[in-house]
């Protein structure tokens, strides 16, 4: 099957060029001022020619080569056994009849550099790219032959991309979880923050990234068991977290990474904060560990009168109200708990916090920022939502754990897990079944959550188990945009948009009411969610929801538009069999899988016509935007041109469909003010925006780098 050069189909090239210097001359416009796409084409094929081709092992036949995977330790023995071995080679010859072709360099060479399995001592290539997505499409199937073949057709034909951890690992002996990401709850003891340290390890030991909230920790300077002025705050607990994560990585494929967040009303905020500054004394600056803020509408209305605004204990707030301060609503309790003289509170001005964010992107583009309310408001589940996770778009419901002075757990309380992959929007618009695209991916990520076995962090176990939880992201929006000549951020792009993730949302709930139908089996507590009582599809009842322009009708007319009628009949069946995924939908911001899968990434602007990446030793490489050819450049604005209150237009409308959260980093020209920042603070707050994720300034774009922020999500 892969024995022979004449079975990849590549052109003979001059094996005098080199593929690095191919892909270089995609920076470099020819003699007509054109950029260079072919150059990057024949890249490409040279890279096969020079290199994978020439490192690659070959085997008579598919069973010579599964026998020996499978012998040797490379594959997983149970996840072939499932099936006939006729029904797995003709799956395989199904999958290499699609003759998949890279259409640029960067992402063959990501593939192979980080995805494809290799031989222990990583010095040669064992799988081609129709290997990898036969072995992703029977793992996930779990023995279901036509769920294999249907899986295997979205991922080869580009339409569903599986993230990073379920690409790299599935099928895999030696691997790490097929999970994302993971968040913690920390609470206020040491047993608490001991398993946090504990649990980071073991997760990033198998590939995580690791959220955790600190907010209910106790300040600097509070009481311990009545003693005044014993308590050191949260800094230290960071310093000990970063410490974990630079130590613990996945068999050194992937660097351990971790996140914190803290509420904007803990009185460690700015303490917290000037952990990043550029200028911080080395004992407290933390320079790996990436810092997000959660701010409720309260301190919105503060800065909008110029006012104070109050810092509370958490020590003081858990003894009043006897929950920990995560579980209260700020914006409620606000004038309850300044005025509660049990509560010790102290006060800074809510201006000045706001500038103190703005300063701090501007020099690390740190914080992230959750807005609590926004995000509580919009949760269709019982519970509260606390924090999100490393990549900003992860909204889910978490329960504490409690625990005996050994460690060991009292009560197992309900953390969150990651079950992540993405549609590429261009592709999915063009698949001969839209509705069908959709549920493949549902259950395929539905599979990742089926077989993580994260034993080792029973809270993370426990909550997975409860909650199935699983999210559907999106990419290339732009890409497709691109190639249908659409401005981003047009009236009919916002239309596009809108209509899109209306019509994702209803095959994604659809998919999985159905699985809870086969099952018999629902999400736990689903009886008090809003699906259950019928209030979450009032919206998509009461108003038509259809294209207002008719460039977007045009781009729809051959996929059906649910009906209010649609909906209806919907919300019964949910009523009546229940949803097996607790959350379905939340929008990463994708990084890896979309250079292979040839997407722009997520649902912003491109950041550059011709991205310019630093790839470890073979230096810069240069990535064409999807679909961007010499006659529709125009549509092709990146990010810091098209300016921050397009993208967060184009991502208020997406909102109102996705249950969770959308990863939205803000582009700025370098022209930019801590002012112009803080105008966008309230924009996105005023717009429904849940989190904001990074800031960018065009400086930072043109020295050709990138930051990896999430290296577990961006994937």
């Amino acid at each position: 099957m892969d024995t022979t050069l004449t079975d990849i189909g590549e052109e003979l090239t001059d094996p005098a060029l080199d593929y690095h210097a191919l892909n270089a001359q995609l920076n470099l416009y020819d003699q007509d001022g054109k950029i260079q796409f072919d150059a990057d084409r024949m890249a490409t094929r040279q890279y096969f020619l020079q290199h994978v081709n020439k490192n690659t092992v070959y085997f008579h036949d598919l069973e010579e080569k599964m026998n020996y995977l499978v012998e040797e330790g490379y594959y997983e023995k149970h996840v072939l056994d499932q099936y006939e071995f006729s029904f797995i080679k003709s799956l395989y010859k199904e999958c290499y009849a699609h003759k998949f072709r890279f259409p640029t360099f960067l992402g063959a060479f990501k593939y192979y550099t980080s995805y494809t399995l290799k031989t222990f001592d990583g010095t040669r290539y064992l799988e081609r790219y129709e290997d990898r997505v036969c072995m992703v499409a029977l793992t996930l199937a779990e023995g279901n032959e036509e769920r294999a073949r249907a899986l295997m057709t979205e991922i080869i034909t580009g339409r569903f991309q599986p993230a990073t951890p379920t690409f790299l690992n599935a099928g895999k002996a030696a691997r790490g979880e097929l999970v994302s990401c993971f968040l913690l709850r920390v609470e206020d003891n040491m047993e608490s923050i001991s398993r946090a340290i504990n649990s980071s390890l073991q997760l990033s030991k198998r590939g995580g990234g690791v959220a955790l909230n600190l907010s209910n920790l106790r300040e600097m300077g509070a009481p311990i068991k009545k003693i005044q002025n014993q308590s050191s705050g949260v800094n230290p607990v960071m310093k000990l977290l970063e410490d974990a994560f630079s130590y613990a990585n996945q068999l050194g494929a992937r660097q351990g990474a971790g996140a914190v967040y803290l509420h904007a009303h803990h009185p460690d905020i700015m303490r917290f904060l000037d952990t990043k500054r550029e200028n911080a004394d080395e004992k407290i600056r933390i320079k790996t560990l990436s810092l997000g803020v959660i701010v409720p509408d309260v301190t919105f209305e503060l800065a909008k009168r110029n006012a104070d605004m109050y810092l509370f204990s958490p020590y003081d707030v858990e003894r009043v109200y006897g929950m920990p301060f995560t579980e209260i609503s700020v914006t409620e309790k606000y004038e309850e708990m300044v005025n509660d003289k049990r509560i010790r509170k102290s006060k800074i001005n809510a201006r000045h916090f706001f500038q103190t964010l703005a300063e701090l992107q501007f020099e690390s583009g740190y914080p992230y920022i959750v807005f609590e309310d926004t995000v509580n408001r919009l949760n269709p589940i019982e519970g509260r939502i606390t924090m999100s996770n490393l990549c900003s778009e992860i909204l889910q419901v978490s329960t504490p754990s409690e625990f005996n002075p050994d460690l060991t757990y009292k009560t197992v309380g309900k953390d969150i897990s990651c079950n992540l992959g993405s549609l590429n929007i261009a592709k999915t618009m063009d698949s001969p079944d839209f509705g069908n695209t959709i549920s493949t991916a549902i259950r395929a990520l539905t599979a990742v959550s089926d077989q993580s076995d994260i034993s080792s962090v029973p809270s993370i176990e426990r909550g997975n188990r409860m909650s199935h939880a699983i999210g559907l992201g999106q990419m290339n929006l732009h890409g497709y945009l691109g190639r249908e000549r659409i401005h981003y951020g047009s009236e009919e792009a916002l239309d596009f948009v809108n209509i899109y993730f209306y019509t994702v949302v209803y095959h994604a709930i659809r998919a999985s009411m159905e699985i809870a139908k086969e099952r018999g089996e629902t999400f736990h507590n689903f009886a008090n969610s809003d699906y259950a009582k019928g209030t979450f599809f009032d919206k998509y009842i009461e108003k038509v929801w259809e294209p207002q322009t008719q460039r977007v009708k045009e781009l729809f007319a051959h996929i059906e538009i649910p009906t209010r009628t649609d909906w209806q009949e919907l919300r019964a069946a949910v009523q009546k069999y229940g949803m097996y995924n607790q959350n379905l939908q939340a929008i990463p911001p994708t990084g890896s899988i979309s250079y292979i899968n040839n997407s722009t990434s997520s649902i912003h602007p491109i950041v550059s016509r011709i991205e310019i990446r630093k790839e470890g030793k073979i230096g810069r490489v240069y990535y064409p935007a999807a679909y961007m050819t010499n006659d529709n450049l125009e549509y092709y604005r990146d990010a810091y041109e098209i300016g921050p209150q397009a993208i967060i237009d184009t991502y208020a409308v997406a909102t109102q469909h996705v249950d969770q959260g959308l990863s939205l980093t803000l582009f700025y020209p370098d022209t930019v003010t801590t002012r112009d920042v803080n105008k966008n603070y309230i924009y996105a707050w005023k717009k429904g925006i849940k989190t904001l994720y990074y800031m960018r300034i065009r400086q930072q774009a043109l020295e050709g780098t990138e930051v990896e922020g999430c290296v577990s999500c961006m994937l």
